[in-house]
């Protein structure tokens, strides 16, 4: 079994819906689907919950008033039969009372939580009932049966392993399985959400849960570009990726993924497949734990990163240092993406500015501080083992051009970072493309 998942866009209309069903039947192989609330619900939704935390429920119920306007026009474009419509639109109706319920009562963030999970029940519903119109023996397992995070806020595998396999000895016999993305319950029970990297994050999960055969993420581009095609000319998608390679892409900038979302399949050894919604020919990007030696095999940039330098000759051969300017950013919880040393400095860069002014201002205590803003990363991946005599050579040949503010390299097998001017982006990518991918 496979296990496919579409986002926003690619369930945002009554007609995508129809090509997604089509693309999730046309093995008539059984498949488990993960779906996404349809693009611009989840925004709406944050918006009803937003107004209700002002309390001006007159605010909320204009927004729901909207989109049951929106869904209930979706249902006569969707379903040919007056039977499933009209089933359809009860069901809608009830979510929609539920939505305006919420605005008689007291409004925490555990209530927004439960609005905001509403899109991807709404959509996952819709999809079903078409496709049981359609004649195909498909069911709806809701994500809230299994899928479960600990009290650390952490995705609970073993528990969502027994919970899935219990429901899918149940319901047994089915063509297409389908699910919620990104919703689930916390330790106690409460509904709540997986936050990074949302329904992908729910994919990989069943798929190391189920275990799947391929767990196939699908997306309106057409898979992992070995350069950012916004900014570049020339790009291709990358036709295959080690897990490693994949998450340092995601970590620094490709954002069709989440570096952390494909971890479970990656333990799993379960392969990874990135595909184009709207040109489903294409390969797209297979990404497994198959190294592929001596290739260097995209480029990726993070942006609005800020450059932090303690300058102290008070810190040669201080025992401690280190782990006293650490836990300032810990304290603040600010995560560190790049670091370099010297005998009387250090730097760092971070992409989170909201304790920016704390932090500098803690770091004083150890040395003179600068910061430097409207900085970028610039990530290269692929195999960049100190082994391969000559790599590291290459890419920097091809920025030398670019004023370089840090580089971080030896960290990981496979990936060299640079720190350099947002200004100084488009140039960069550039002429790394050129030098690399497009001789």
């Amino acid at each position: 079994m496979k296990v496919m998942k579409f986002g926003g866009t690619s369930v945002g209309s009554p007609e995508r819906m129809k090509h997604v069903a089509s693309l999730i039947t046309e093995s008539g192989e059984p498949t488990f689907v993960v779906l996404s609330a349809m693009s611009g619900t989840t925004n709406s939704l944050v918006e009803i919950s937003d107004y209700l935390y002002k309390k001006n429920p007159e605010g909320a119920l204009e927004i729901i008033r909207q989109l049951e306007e929106k869904y209930n026009k979706h249902v006569d474009e969707l379903y040919s039969t007056d039977e499933m419509k009209n089933t359809t639109r009860e069901f809608l109706k009830g979510e929609f009372d539920y939505l305006r319920s919420f605005t008689k009562d007291i409004f925490t963030s555990f209530e927004e939580k439960s609005i905001v999970a509403q899109g991807e029940v709404m959509s996952t519903n819709m999809v079903v009932n078409y496709l049981k119109e359609t004649g195909i023996k498909a069911t709806l397992l809701s994500a809230l049966d299994f899928m479960r995070t600990d009290k650390n806020a952490e995705p609970d595998p073993q528990y969502i392993k027994e919970k899935l396999a219990a429901i899918m000895e149940k319901n047994q016999g089915y063509q297409i399985y389908i699910t919620q993305g990104f919703i689930c319950r916390n330790a106690y029970g409460e509904i709540d959400n997986l936050q990074r990297g949302g329904s992908d994050y729910t994919a990989s999960l069943i798929g190391a849960a189920i275990p799947a055969d391929e767990i196939q993420i699908w997306t309106d581009i057409d898979g992992m570009h070995n350069n950012d095609p916004r900014v570049v000319d020339k790009t291709e998608a990358v036709h295959q990726l080690n897990f490693e390679e994949a998450a340092e892409l995601a970590y620094f900038g490709a954002k069709i993924l989440h570096p952390t979302c494909v971890q479970p399949a990656k333990y799993a050894g379960i392969p990874v497949r990135l595909k184009n919604t709207m040109d489903p020919k294409a390969p797209g990007t297979i990404i497994d734990n198959v190294i592929v030696r001596g290739k260097i095999k995209a480029v990726a940039a993070k942006d609005n990163i800020t450059a932090i330098k303690i300058k102290s000759s008070r810190m040669l051969l201080a025992t401690g240092f280190l782990r006293k300017v650490f836990e300032i950013f810990e304290s603040y919880q600010t995560p560190i993406d790049m670091i370099a040393t010297s005998e009387v400095g250090v730097s760092m860069s971070i992409d989170n500015d909201t304790h920016l002014d704390e932090i500098v201002d803690e770091l004083k205590k150890y040395g003179t501080v600068t910061v430097d803003t409207d900085m970028c990363i610039i990530c290269v991946a692929g195999d960049l083992d100190w082994s391969n005599v000559g790599f590291e050579t290459l890419v920097t040949g091809a920025l030398k051009e670019i004023p370089v503010r840090m580089i971080s390299y030896g960290g990981s097998n496979y990936n060299i970072s640079f720190l350099i001017r947002e200004s100084d982006k488009k140039r960069a990518l550039q002429s790394l493309s050129d030098a690399l991918f497009n001789k």
